[in-house]
């Protein structure tokens, strides 16, 4: 059904006219929307942060966790830690040293994997892909798989369970913005894959390992099922890069993260931010704005380079905002947007924004950081 919103802009009180724009003087502004940022918006000037909490009881709070604190290498992503789940979504930590033994076939979704660190072959029902840091890979739902590693594997698992992945909606920025589609790489029947079927490891029996309704069933060959001669159709994984993103911005303007949305699924997004111009417009925010959380859960995995809206956060960690409340930059990220001493930002990370309430895993003791909830004040607890 389309969405006839109750909608009819005004202005009251002290307010700027253009939205993220030379904000009155002394204030901090804060957006309250629907749909993420999609739908209809106000903009609130507030004479305090948003974010000025001086405590905080309820399960509600803003969750930071340091990932690099789970260390155990598992050469199976059935066996990946599971760090956040809802309905619709999973998203896993798998580290893995070696090859794996056995092959996997996701029937509850399709699977999308980011690289976090590590190299190594992705072989499976189309053939052979290579990859490496920073690389995504879509698996499409019911495909066989299997990975060869030539360096040690760090990676992010997010399944889109009974769903599948797309390509995000452009709109006036047309088909080719951020990056081309002729960009995504498809696995190819090369030297490499004709290779793994021959020899000990095409003769040599085989096992699949494959996830439905999240309970494993495991099917046996004689042979290697990675047997295709040839393939034709308009379905296949896809691999793409973050440095091939070209990300929009606009210099003038502060825009809102979903135009940073990469792939799309029914219930959740996953955007990429990676390095950009920071704008220059004497009057443009130069971080994030405050926002309300109001219809998704905001989750974002932190890959490389210094997040310029956070403190004490670096690379391997997730931070977790939960719908129900304001958020924004800390205040040391806040003075230097104001500041603009910086003139690009040098921070890539991936952030999954659900529409359906994310629960947390079941998690080592000290992988959380307790005192992130209060890394909005002056002095915040440092990660340890």
């Amino acid at each position: 059904m389309a969405k006839n919103w109750i909608s009819f802009p005004r202005v009251e009180g002290t307010a700027s006219r253009q939205a993220h724009v030379d904000l009155p003087a002394g204030t901090y502004e804060r957006e309250m929307s629907k749909e993420g940022f999609f739908g209809p918006s106000a903009q609130f000037h507030h004479a305090h942060p948003p974010t000025g909490w001086s405590d905080w009881e309820g399960p509600l709070k803003p969750r930071a966790f340091d990932l690099t604190k789970l260390n155990v290498a598992v050469n199976s992503p059935w066996d990946a830690v599971e760090v956040l789940h809802n309905a619709h979504c999973r998203i896993r930590l798998w580290r893995a040293e070696g090859d794996m033994a056995s092959l996997a076939r996701n029937g509850d979704g399709d699977e999308l994997i980011f690289i976090h660190a590590g190299a190594g072959d992705l072989f499976c029902d189309f053939g052979h892909l290579a990859f490496g840091e920073g690389d995504y890979v879509m698996l499409p739902r019911g495909t066989q798989w299997r990975i060869t590693t030539t360096a040690p594997v760090t990676a992010l698992l997010v399944e889109a369970t009974n769903d599948s992945y797309r390509l995000p909606e452009k709109g006036l920025v047309g088909h080719h913005a951020i990056f081309d589609p002729a960009m995504l790489d498809v696995p190819r029947l090369d030297e490499a894959f004709k290779a793994q079927q021959a020899g000990a490891a095409g003769a040599r029996p085989w096992k699949v390992q494959i996830k439905r309704r999240g309970a494993i069933s495991t099917v046996t060959y004689p042979y290697n099922p990675l047997d295709v001669v040839g393939w034709h159709g308009d379905l296949a994984p896809v691999r793409i890069n973050w440095r091939d993103f070209r990300p929009i911005m606009s210099h003038r303007y502060h825009l809102p993260p979903s135009v940073h949305t990469t792939f799309a699924a029914g219930r959740f997004v996953v955007c990429t931010f990676v390095p950009r111009p920071i704008e220059t417009d004497p009057g443009a925010l130069k971080v994030p704005f405050f926002h309300n959380n109001d219809d998704y859960d905001e989750m974002i995995f932190y890959h490389r380079g210094s997040f310029f809206s956070r403190d004490n956060i670096h690379p391997g960690m997730v931070t977790l905002h939960p719908c129900g409340f304001p958020h924004g930059p800390h205040p040391k990220a806040f003075a230097a947007g104001a500041k603009a001493a910086k003139k690009e930002t040098d921070e890539v990370a991936v952030m999954i924004d659900t529409r359906d309430a994310l629960e947390i895993g079941r998690l080592p003791e000290g992988v959380e950081w307790d005192g992130y909830v209060k890394s909005w004040q002056a002095k915040p607890e440092a990660a340890q």
